[in-house]
């Protein structure tokens, strides 16, 4: 099929061609009927004054996929400008069954759960195909902006032996008789990788079992990780971080300004140093007790209101985390460095802090990262002290006997950054067909 899509259509003024695509909407007059085709790129009207032609269309229900091939007329009011005259039109499959809503409409009027339900029909209108295409221009940013940067792109396993990894539930399943776990993040083996690239990073799906059933969590979610090797601190990975959230919206600006329009976005800028805050100073500004072990929610919406007042930023790094509240694999804060400073209410005691952070956006946490132990006698302390044995890690905790850089890393959520950028108020909004507490299908 020789096709043009709709948005070159301006350029073939006064010449036959052929387009393609769903029937979009029918306006249905007495002596002329307006076909509206909808295709990858967008629309296009169709004009049609034949009246058996438009009897035929008064059959064909919208989402009905047609070709149909005309002259291209210029018209102001028609959508790019253009329009098909003088058409034939061929039907590509079988009449389509209506949808149980209308994507002609501007906005869905159908709910989260309705549209859930019919993800392979919603998911083609406009407001919820561009999420998806803001998704895929954030990830080429993402890629393009580590790839220049040396940095090697790996996969690794999604099933994996441990359910050690974090703090999250695990999905449990059977590996030819044994136990085995959908995989919470790459962690250990990005770290592991450093060893070998020095430099990597991964595109892939996580897995967390856990028991939210918000706004913001999915059980299935696509997480952008990033590690590497030959840092000074936590410091070097923040910068690296900066860098790639620009070259993300970058990406999504170069390739997805359509969709970006169609959602009525404004992208951010991020400042060339993200503003940053410790742990004990995020508690102070939020208005939570002194011994809070982690920020709240509700903590993380008064530092993002804080960080745009103060500091003209969506943007907010909080540093050195409690290392009771972060992995065991995380760096301790060095004594006399920034994140490490006495506890409160104990006499001025040096407090247990980490060189690990998070980053707030618009008020939400988006990722996670920090520094990473690299010595074996680091590893091995750090899970005698927290009482967890070594067996179910041994591998990863193994490969660091073999010599391994100081090094760090950071993981992005990608759906959670996308709502937070396009102002979804569910981040199922922004996902093809999410998995939560409560759905398995479609």
């Amino acid at each position: 099929m020789r096709r043009v899509l709709s948005t070159s259509l301006p350029t073939h003024v006064g010449r036959s061609v052929t387009i393609a695509g769903w029937v979009h909407r029918r306006r249905l007059l007495k002596s002329v009927a307006f076909l509206i085709l909808r295709d990858a790129a967008g629309l296009t009207q169709v004009v049609v004054t034949d009246p058996d032609l438009r009897a035929r269309l008064v059959e064909l229900p919208e989402e009905t996929v047609l070709e149909v091939t005309g002259e291209v007329a210029a018209n102001e009011a028609a959508p790019a400008g253009v329009e098909l005259v003088k058409p034939a039109v061929r039907l590509l499959g079988e009449p389509a069954v209506a949808p149980p809503f209308d994507l002609y409409r501007p906005a869905l009027a159908a709910t989260l759960p309705t549209q859930l339900d019919h993800a392979s029909v919603a998911l083609r209108h406009p407001t919820r195909s561009a999420a998806l295409r803001i998704s895929a221009a954030a990830v080429a940013g993402f890629r393009a902006t580590l790839d220049a940067r040396d940095f090697v792109e790996v996969h690794t396993p999604k099933v994996v032996a441990s359910a050690t990894e974090s703090g999250a539930n695990v999905f449990a399943l059977d590996y030819f008789g044994r136990p085995a776990y959908l995989a919470q993040s790459p962690q250990f083996y990005k770290q592991l990788m450093v060893g070998v690239f020095e430099r990597v990073y991964e595109v892939g799906p996580v897995f967390r079992a856990e028991p939210h059933d918000t706004a913001r969590h999915l059980a299935q979610y696509t997480s952008l990780d990033v590690e590497f090797g030959f840092i000074a601190d936590h410091r070097d990975v923040m910068a690296m971080l900066r860098d790639v959230l620009a070259g993300m919206l970058a990406g999504v600006a170069e390739r997805a300004g359509g969709a970006l329009a169609t959602l009525g976005v404004e992208l951010p800028s991020v400042p060339a140093e993200i503003p940053s805050v410790h742990f004990t100073e995020a508690l102070r500004i939020a208005g939570a007790a002194a011994d809070e072990p982690d920020l709240a929610p509700a903590h993380e919406r008064a530092l993002g209101e804080w960080a745009r007042t103060e500091h003209g930023s969506d943007f907010l790094f909080v540093t050195g985390y409690p290392m009771a509240k972060r992995p065991f694999y995380t760096h301790p804060a060095r004594p006399g460095s920034v994140e490490h400073r006495p506890a409160v209410g104990d006499g001025g005691a040096e407090a247990a802090y980490s060189n690990g952070f998070d980053l707030l956006f618009r008020g939400v946490e988006l990722v996670t990262g920090g520094q990473r132990l690299h010595r074996h006698s680091d590893y091995l302390a750090a899970l005698a002290a927290r009482g967890e044995p070594v067996e179910p890690v041994a591998a990863y905790v193994a490969a660091f006997q073999y010599g391994m850089p100081p090094h760090g890393g950071f993981a992005i959520g990608l759906e959670r950054f996308v709502s937070r950028l396009t102002g979804a108020a569910n981040v199922r909004e922004v996902a093809a067909f999410p998995r939560d507490l409560h759905r398995l299908t479609p």
